[in-house]
């Protein structure tokens, strides 16, 4: 007979502010989640999902501005782009 163990980690966290817990607890709630797995969640997106390879990020760039060679830019233009609509 195959006996199968799941290991499972645990992380406690204590002194959670009474209001991140309720936007945890709200999230949860709206993603049809439990509380533990929203956490997991937000982990797991504020610590994988925003990486960016440095090289494709710059990779991209080039492929972009290759496509519009004949678009210059100057500061002044940047400027009046800024400040068009300001008081």
């Amino acid at each position: 007979m195959n006996t199968w163990e799941l290991k499972v980690a645990t992380l406690r966290i204590n002194n959670i502010p009474e209001k991140l817990r309720q936007r945890v607890k709200e999230s949860a709630a709206q993603h049809r989640r439990s509380i533990n797995g929203e956490a997991i969640s937000c982990f797991e997106k504020a610590l994988v999902g925003n990486r960016v390879d440095p090289d494709e990020f710059l990779a991209r760039g080039r492929s972009l501005r290759a496509r519009m060679p004949r678009v210059f830019i100057t500061p002044r233009d940047l400027r009046a782009a800024k400040n068009q609509g300001r008081p």
